[in-house]
Parts: structure tokens; C-alpha cells; sequence
């Protein structure tokens, strides 16, 4: 038989995903990222009656029109620019298709592209299957802030894009406008893409501001915004995610995208466009439940003993965990299943760095759900 796809050799199963596969039926899972509370009852009734009255055939490839029109509107307002439903907007499997489609539209076999680390694990895996190369940067604790010369010589190696997850998976870093600013200074200079993930857009804690990117002058050119619902709606098994960027990267996206997966899921798209026309209360209270979430849970790990890094967004924390004395990472997480009931997922799998000292939580989770996780936590000062 013929050998199969070295390239697939670079890496390896999703450390993320195996956690979940691997955690027994009592652990509670604050591994992969996925919430264990109900979306917005207006979403459960508009999939109801979707349910009954279709459409339950393709749509057109790019997204319905419904569903473009509804995140046009919704996306112009907090962007800060008007944005075109029929020309700028693709909508994607989840935000993965999203990311996997702009490297696509981007990238050619032996391009480079910047990637922030720690990051999440399907960037170098999007990177390697574009037949690109990664550029890793590392962002420095606790604030996890870059290095300006080092960013500005990873520049210096013509790349054609860089990846911007902001905030940051996993560790909750919300990129300053001066940050930002700098990123767009290099990008116009050594004339880079921009592909940012933005699933985390509405998960921002006070006092950090959430800026678009793609609103800096000069930017929406050459960004190309990823993001999907999955997080702001509690829909991650929905997987419908969109990219927005100028009409002639658009078409190319398009023609990736048609090729990928042809289209999202109609009745999916129609239920979840009624998302997309809540008001300006929806995100305030959802910032704000986020925000008791995390200061329940930070609390909790205070409490418990543990060490870690307090986001800025997103709803992750770092745990350092050196003080355990584990030399594997992985090991660690695999006795936290076993010994506490609780997942997490280890830091190494978002580090181009060898770190084995850190661990991810997350705390999408209801409070009840978070309060048992925490009291198991708490066995580890004990211990």
C-alpha cells in the first residue's frame, strides 16, 4: 500500500476533544469549551417551528438569505461599518470551516503565517493542511502581551497571514487598542492578512474594551473575520459560523467554502437568524452572567490553593500546576479525571514553548455544575 499523507504527521488527535472522549460518565467535563445550560428559549422555538415547517433542503451555498441579512445588520452596529449580506458574507460549518476556509483562500504551499502562542490547537493544524508554515510568537504572562521587536521579526519573514484570536483561546488575552494598532502598523507594512477568531467577541470583562480589527483605518481590507454563534447563543452543536470580509476576498471564500461542506444547515441557519435581531439587553446580560460566572469560579480556585491567570475574556483560565510536581502535563489531567472527577485540558497542547505546567479551565457552566466542580477542587489543597 501506498504510504498516506505525511503532512498529517505534524500533529496529531485533538488533546481537547480527547479529554471529553476520555473523562468517565461522573466527571464533570471543564475540558473542551461547551456550555451545560439551555440557549435562549426564542432559539429552542424557532427550531421547534422549523422543525414543523422547514426548510429541510440545501440552501444557497453562501448562507440564507435570512441568515445573512439578520448578522449583516446585527455584525454593522457592533463593528462600526456597513456590511454587505449579499457580497461580504459566507456562512460556514461552526467557526473551524470558517478559519479552515480563509487559510484556504489565503495560503499557498510554502507561505508562512503568524500564530500567537499559547493558541488553539486547529491554527498550526489549519496551517499544516494549507501546506503553509507557522510562525509562532510567543505572548508573555501574565499579561500575556508580545514582544514588539519579536513580532516585528517574525514579520520580516514575509508572511502572508497572521492569525488573531481575540480574545484569546486559552488564555483569555483582550489585544489593546495600542496592541492592535501595532499589529495593523506591520500588517500594512509587510502586506499581511489578518484572519481573526472572534467567537469570543461578547466575553469580555470589565475594564477591557472589545475592538474589532477589521475597524482599524486601513484594516478591513485585509482582514478576514472568523467567528460563529456557538458561543454567544450556547449553540456549539449547531456549528454554524460565518466569515466576513471585502467582496473580492469573499468570492474566494466562497468557491473553498462550496468545495468544504456546500452549506451550512438550512433549518439551523432560519432558527438561528432569530439570534442575530436580539437587542443590545441580550448582550449585556449575557456579558454579565459571564462575569458572575467568573468571579463564582476564580473565587473557588482562590479558595482551593490554585495558582492561575485571570482572563481578561473568553471564559478560560490557565491553572499553574507546577507546584504538583508532575513532570507530563497530560499525566496531571488524566489523574484530575480519575482522583477529583474533574476534566481540564493540558496546557501543553496550546504552547509552541515546552511547557508542561499549566492546565485550562473553563467555567461555561451552570453555577450549580460549577460549585460541585470547584468543591472537588478543593481536595487538591488537601492533597
Amino acid at each position: 500500500m501506498q504510504k498516506l499523507s505525511s503532512s498529517l504527521n505534524e500533529f496529531g488527535e485533538s488533546v481537547i476533544r480527547m479529554m471529553t472522549r476520555i473523562s468517565t460518565d461522573d466527571t464533570i467535563n471543564l475540558a473542551q469549551g461547551f456550555p451545560d445550560f439551555d440557549p435562549p428559549q426564542e432559539l429552542l422555538d424557532a427550531l421547534r417551528d422549523t422543525a414543523d415547517h422547514g426548510p429541510h433542503q440545501y440552501e444557497i451555498t453562501w448562507g440564507s438569505k435570512l441568515f445573512r441579512e439578520n448578522l449583516a445588520r446585527k455584525q454593522s452596529k457592533f463593528m462600526g461599518f456597513e456590511i454587505n449580506p449579499e457580497e461580504e458574507i459566507v456562512v460556514t460549518c461552526g467557526s473551524t470551516e470558517a478559519m479552515m476556509a480563509a487559510m484556504k483562500t489565503v495560503c499557498e504551499p510554502g507561505d508562512k503565517v503568524i500564530i500567537f502562542s499559547p493558541f488553539y490547537e486547529n491554527y498550526t493544524a489549519d496551517t499544516i493542511l494549507c501546506g503553509a508554515k507557522p510562525i509562532y510568537v510567543p505572548l508573555i504572562p501574565p499579561e500575556f502581551c508580545f514582544d514588539k521587536e519579536e513580532l516585528r521579526k517574525a514579520f520580516e519573514q514575509r508572511p502572508k497571514a497572521l492569525i488573531l484570536c481575540h480574545p484569546s483561546n486559552p488564555a483569555g488575552k483582550v489585544f489593546t487598542r495600542e496592541e492592535l494598532t501595532y499589529i495593523a502598523e506591520l500588517a500594512e507594512e509587510f502586506d499581511t492578512y489578518v484572519i481573526t477568531d472572534e467567537v469570543y467577541e461578547h466575553i469580555v470583562y470589565e475594564p477591557y474594551e472589545y475592538i474589532y480589527f477589521a475597524s482599524l483605518p486601513g484594516m478591513r481590507k485585509r482582514t478576514i473575520c472568523c467567528s460563529s454563534l456557538s458561543k454567544t447563543y450556547s449553540i456549539t452543536g449547531w456549528r454554524i459560523g460565518y466569515i466576513i470580509a471585502p467582496k473580492e476576498i469573499i468570492e474566494v471564500c466562497k468557491k473553498v467554502h462550496d468545495f468544504l461542506t456546500v452549506g451550512a444547515a438550512a433549518p439551523l441557519q432560519k432558527a438561528a437568524a432569530v439570534g442575530l435581531d436580539f437587542d443590545a439587553s441580550y448582550y449585556k446580560e449575557f456579558q454579565e452572567m459571564y462575569t458572575r460566572k467568573r468571579n463564582l469560579f476564580l473565587q473557588g480556585l482562590r479558595e482551593a490553593g490554585l495558582d492561575f491567570y485571570e482572563p481578561q475574556g473568553a471564559y478560560y483560565v490557565l491553572v499553574d500546576i507546577a507546584k504538583f510536581g508532575y513532570e507530563s502535563d497530560l499525566e496531571f489531567c488524566k489523574w484530575l479525571i480519575r482522583e477529583i472527577g474533574v476534566a481540564a485540558v493540558p496546557g501543553s497542547s496550546f504552547f509552541q514553548e515546552n511547557v508542561q505546567n499549566y492546565i485550562r479551565l473553563h467555567f461555561a457552566k451552570k453555577d450549580e455544575t460549577l460549585k460541585e466542580a470547584l468543591r472537588r477542587l478543593k481536595r487538591l489543597k488537601e492533597l
